[in-house]
């Protein structure tokens, strides 16, 4: 019942169009049980009793209740149409509009692929239900009622025949049914793992390439598409023998009929009209039987679709504003008061243990540390990705939790692991961080990203399109680029999550003296892997297995700190990898690896 009410409280405008296409499809009906009759009159009055102004009065009535009829179905196929569609687009708004709010940790519990298929699939799956309720769920059982009351009306026993063979049949199509169900309910799970396989292939074709997996990706696709398969022959299968039972049905009774039939007639106990009359309500139920197994198969499709659709829907983020939220952010400080996190509630264990951490404003920081030491976990708390699960991160003196998440996003501005670019041109992907900005404006922070001179070597410069992905531009481009347009928000708080990993090192200094000249004031957060970027910030926090192993200046902790002079070691000496090595020394400086959250520097 809760899915019923999520998914009816998104039909909202096409009510009216929802209520009119069941009673155009009533109307239908009505005509559709009436011309047998007529048809009976001309047959017994009109031609039996050559009375030919019969045959033309009932014949012009028949006509403009054909046209009442016709006019009637068109007008409920409109209807119908525009409230199913309709329906559609606005569970696909509703689900798109609320997987906005969600906060990182919801959509964790969602991927990627499994999103794209209750937008498309499990929509168009309830829209042609939906359709089919204010449709076919109408007309079949009205039908059926209206044409059994008729048959009945003109001789009960011969109609005690349809009334026998319409039980049978739902007890049959019944026990069929809840044998077929089971099928599709299981259906609709295997597209997820299609869509995924088909996402996974496309978006990361040149890798597949480089390693010559394209038949392993085809392996993959294959068996997701033969599991869609086999579910369906299974189901269909199920099906097979509705359709010959139904119409040997069919056939039976109307044997049945015009056998009885025939003897009524020759004792003078029934027309040749009522005959006909009776046989044309005959295919009337039973069609109507027929169509209403047909509905319970597509709604019975249609169960699990509404289920997933109505999940999506009714999640609620797990961050919200709070009510009179803060929406200025005086400067860029941040503190970590004694911060626990968990990616999850019911986690055993913390990724982030014991934090206890005070920056200035202004500040530039360096953070290093191994795999899954805990580096983005860490800063994703500031701009209020994730909430902490203990303690208080405070970004202005203030609690994250007091401020409006538009404005603190605003002044805490994060370039994330994974860079990514939108289809458009350069400056639309610039404009990102700030929508009325000028193009000298997008031109002086690509200079500040050392963006600016290859930008101006694309024939088109700052007007080339950039192809879904970004594929069209290199790794560092693309890390410039969008470290170009988090500086366009001129944000107080600047975090770079190993951001110019694909950027050398020369031009990597470059970028950091352009920001550190022109935003003297914007405290800058740098994860990194280099020991040479580490060594131009202020301080630098180490991190260790979720906690802070160290937080000083290079120099000191070059003194002091048995990690940070391990990545020293490893990369001024070329010792190797540096997790490797760190792995291997002592309990009390090492750097355990822990599987952390996936994609972490």
């Amino acid at each position: 019942m809760k899915t019923i009410r999520i998914l009816a409280g998104e039909v909202k405008e096409f009510k009216l169009s929802s209520i009119l296409t069941p009673l155009f499809i009533v109307l239908e009906v009505v005509v559709e049980t009436m011309i047998p009759m007529l048809m009976a009159t001309i047959v017994d009055k009109g031609i039996a009793g050559k009375d030919l102004s019969v045959i033309v009065k009932t014949g012009t009535l028949m006509l403009l209740l054909a046209l009442c009829g016709l006019t009637a179905g068109i007008l409920a196929g409109v209807f119908g149409a525009r409230a199913s569609m309709g329906f559609g687009r606005n569970l696909r708004t509703a689900m798109y509009q609320n997987i906005q709010t969600f906060s990182f940790s919801n959509i964790d519990r969602y991927s990627p692929s499994g999103l794209v298929t209750r937008l498309t699939t499990d929509v168009v799956n309830i829209q042609n239900a939906y359709q089919m309720i204010l449709k076919m769920f109408v007309r079949a059982p009205f039908s059926m009622i209206a044409a059994m009351t008729a048959a009945f009306m003109i001789n009960a026993r011969i109609a005690r025949i349809y009334l026998i063979a319409v039980i049978c049949l739902a007890v049959f199509l019944f026990l069929i049914m809840g044998r077929t169900t089971k099928f599709f309910r299981m259906v609709f799970t295997k597209y997820d793992a299609l869509n995924e396989s088909v996402e996974e292939n496309v978006a990361s074709i040149r890798v597949v390439k480089a390693f010559v997996r394209e038949d392993y990706e085809k392996t993959k696709f294959q068996t997701a598409v033969e599991n869609i398969y086999r579910l369906f022959v299974k189901a269909e299968n199920n099906m097979i023998i509705v359709m010959p039972v139904m119409m040997g049905t069919v056939y039976t009774v109307i044997m049945l009929i015009s056998w009885t039939g025939a003897h009524m007639i020759v004792d003078s106990s029934l027309t040749t009209g009522e005959l006909m009359s009776l046989l044309n309500y005959c295919m009337n139920i039973l069609m109507s039987l027929m169509m209403l197994s047909m509905i319970f198969v597509m709604v019975t499709m249609s169960t699990a679709s509404a289920q997933r659709i109505a999940e999506v829907i009714s999640e609620k983020s797990d961050i919200v504003n709070p009510d009179n939220p803060v929406r200025v952010v005086s400067d860029g400080s941040i503190d970590f008061d004694d911060v626990d996190f968990a990616y999850r509630k019911d986690s055993q264990g913390m990724v982030l243990k014991d934090i206890d951490l005070h920056i200035r404003s202004g500040e530039t920081i360096g953070i290093i540390g191994g795999t899954g030491s805990g580096k983005s976990s860490l800063v994703s708390l500031i701009s209020r990705l994730y909430d902490a699960s203990e303690g208080t991160v405070r970004v202005g003196g203030r609690d994250v939790r007091e401020y409006d998440l538009e404005s603190l996003r605003n002044q805490v501005a994060v370039v994330l692991q994974q860079n990514v670019l939108f289809t458009g041109t350069i400056l639309d992907n610039l404009r990102w961080g700030k929508k009325d900005a000028t193009e000298e404006e997008c031109r002086e922070a690509c200079r500040m990203a050392c963006a600016d001179d290859f930008i101006m070597r694309f024939p088109d410069g700052y007007g080339t399109q950039i192809s879904q992905g970004g594929t069209n531009v290199s790794g560092g481009q693309k890390q410039r680029l969008c470290i170009a347009r988090a500086l366009l928000k001129d944000p107080k708080i600047l975090i770079l999550d190993d951001s110019t990993s694909a950027v050398d090192t020369a031009t990597d200094a470059r970028i950091r003296d352009a920001m550190a000249k022109a935003k003297p004031g914007m405290t800058k957060i740098i994860i990194t892997q280099r020991i040479v970027s580490a060594e131009r910030a202020d301080r630098v926090i180490v991190m260790d297995n979720g906690r802070i192993s160290g937080f000083d200046t290079p120099e000191a902790l070059l003194k002091t700190n048995r990690i940070y002079q391990d990545i020293y070691e490893a990369q001024k000496e070329g010792g190797g990898d540096f997790d490797i090595r760190a792995a291997q020394s002592d309990d009390s400086g090492s750097v355990r690896t822990d599987s952390g959250k996936g994609g972490e520097a």
